[in-house]
């Protein structure tokens, strides 16, 4: 008898389930793959583009220059670390085949065989065959991978540039299947950090939040009601056209050339100064005051000094690190592919901390379609944008944190899929929450980052979640606590955790300070 193999579908061909209901919602039709994760740019902004192009930026004069730092504390992206949440819609498998999750204590407490199975990962592939020395185990990135990991062999592809500055924890936790009602985005919950981290400056130069969806989360999944502040909602961006029409110089810059407005610019903050020192400054009002009016000054010369050409400063299509024979992205797959060009434009608003977070949601990753090629393919692609990211912020010098979720999981029955592309591995056959996970990685271009640990709850031998091993294994929005809990680690802030409003207003469920050494993965890098 003659087996029919299951056909792989294409890389942007729609995901069809005879035991899903037909899509309704935009949610539906993203997991689904029958909309990209791609959008354009929408909603009002405070911010258009006036300016025409002008010549080469001009440097600030050097009395400027130290104002910037002293008082005014203006720092690219307020001296925090940018933050890139990849969203999976549709439930894509993170643990096991991708990232390494084991038992109590390390991604190398290994599962049983039939755990691994589960995870997609047949006998003579499970971590610890005797396939070398390593086994199937790849540390290049520090966070533990399976050798054949199609999340690492898309990021290895695009990120070469000081590999050994990255590291990464991976968490185990549960997410629902194929729902919206995971609150697993922490975007409002790093605005609301960024305060405590440097309150001096706002959190990104040009806008707080961007995400690539119309949503309140800015991406495909919601995020914890109790973190969103509405005056801090995302704004979608897309593509190109859309960074570059967010900035506003004046028409001072229309009228005049760069140089020549960041020259007027500044020749009207020393005026406004000789004025202000004429103020009393007896009372310490009037001192905030006249700080706050001089730095006003400043950072409109800044602004200019910075943004005066916008096309050239903020557009991807123009950064030879991006696009190009040098770039991440070469130009014929930067021009056919949409979710290229999306992280190619948060990207590069986030790492230069033009935007202080930004969501990248990819759709299409509810595969679990009777295959494993399907998944592979959609796997690499998401990996080699994660290694745009890391491979774009090593080139200009920038800290990153890169967090991946998606909303549930998937498993398989341990029959083979033996295409060229599904490699011998587990076919996806079916959608379950209990073998979710999610994952982050952190460079830093000092060093290597200073690893606590690898692994932040556990897996039970039979490949699921051990839904005891943290708050968040079995809680989404603890979860994204932990996310927000680790990113304040990064500067070295996680002490402040519990001051934040909407942490000091109600029980987190991440249990005291004392307790929040066994939930941080990452050490303080800024």
């Amino acid at each position: 008898m003659r087996i029919r193999r299951k056909r792989e579908l294409g890389l942007n061909e729609p995901l069809r389930h005879a035991d899903h209901p037909r899509p309704v919602s935009r949610r539906d039709f993203i997991a689904q793959g029958f909309m990209s994760g791609a959008a354009t740019f929408a909603g009002a902004s405070v911010f258009s583009l006036f300016a025409k192009p002008h010549e080469a930026r001009a440097a600030l004069s050097s009395d400027i220059a130290a104002l910037k730092l002293n008082p005014c504390n203006i720092l690219s992206g307020g001296g925090r670390v940018p933050f890139i949440a990849f969203d999976l819609a549709g439930g894509a498998n993170i643990a096991g085949s991708n990232v390494l999750i084991g038992e109590s204590g390390s991604q190398t407490n290994f599962l049983s065989t039939a755990g691994y199975s589960k995870l997609g990962i047949p006998g003579n592939m499970v971590p610890n065959a005797a396939a070398g020395a390593a086994g199937f185990i790849d540390r290049q990135l520090g966070l533990a991978f399976h050798s054949d990991s199609a999340f690492l062999r898309g990021i290895l592809e695009r990120f070469v540039t000081n590999r050994t500055n990255v590291n990464g924890t991976v968490i185990a936790a549960r997410s629902e299947n194929d729902t919206g009602n995971n609150p697993h985005n922490p975007m409002y919950g790093l605005y609301s950090a960024s305060s405590a981290i440097n309150s001096a400056t706002a959190y990104g130069d040009l806008l707080g939040l961007i995400g690539s969806q119309s949503s309140v989360s800015g991406g495909n999944s919601m995020s914890p009601a109790y973190m969103i502040d509405a005056g801090a909602r995302p704004t979608k961006v897309d593509r190109s056209s859309d960074v570059t029409g967010l900035v506003d110089t004046g028409k001072l810059v229309g009228l005049l050339n760069q140089q020549d407005a960041v020259a007027v610019l500044e020749s009207i903050e020393r005026i406004s100064k000789r004025k202000l020192d004429r103020i009393d400054t007896r009372i310490s009002t009037d001192t905030v005051i006249k700080e706050m009016v001089q730095c006003g000054y400043v950072k409109a010369a800044d602004l200019a000094d910075r943004f005066g050409n916008a096309v050239a400063t903020l557009n991807p299509d123009n950064d030879t690190n991006i696009v190009g024979p040098t770039g991440v992205f070469n130009s014929t797959e930067y021009s056919g592919d949409a979710e290229f060009r999306k992280t190619a434009a948060v990207m590069k608003m986030v790492v230069n901390g033009y935007a202080g977070a930004g969501t990248i949601t990819m759709g299409g990753f509810d595969y679990h379609t009777g295959d494993r090629a399907t998944g592979e393919l959609r796997d690499l692609r998401a990996g080699r944008c994660i290694g745009a990211c890391l491979e774009y912020a090593a080139r200009v010098g920038k800290p990153v944190m890169i967090y991946v979720f998606s909303d549930g999981s998937l498993s398989s029955n341990g029959m083979l899929d033996t295409s060229v592309n599904g490699r011998g591995k587990g076919q996806w056959t079916g959608d379950n929450q209990s073998t979710a996970a999610s994952f982050f990685l952190v460079y830093s271009p000092s060093g290597p980052p200073p690893l606590i640990r690898n692994q932040i709850g556990s897996y039970t031998a039979d490949g699921s979640v051990n839904t005891s091993s943290s708050p968040g294994a079995n809680a989404v929005n603890l979860l994204a606590e932990m996310v927000v809990l680790n990113y304040m680690a990064l500067h070295g802030m996680e002490g402040q955790f519990q001051n934040l409003q909407w942490a000091s207003g109600l029980s987190t469920g991440l249990g005291s300070a004392a307790s929040y050494d066994s939930l941080i993965g990452i050490g303080q890098i800024i």
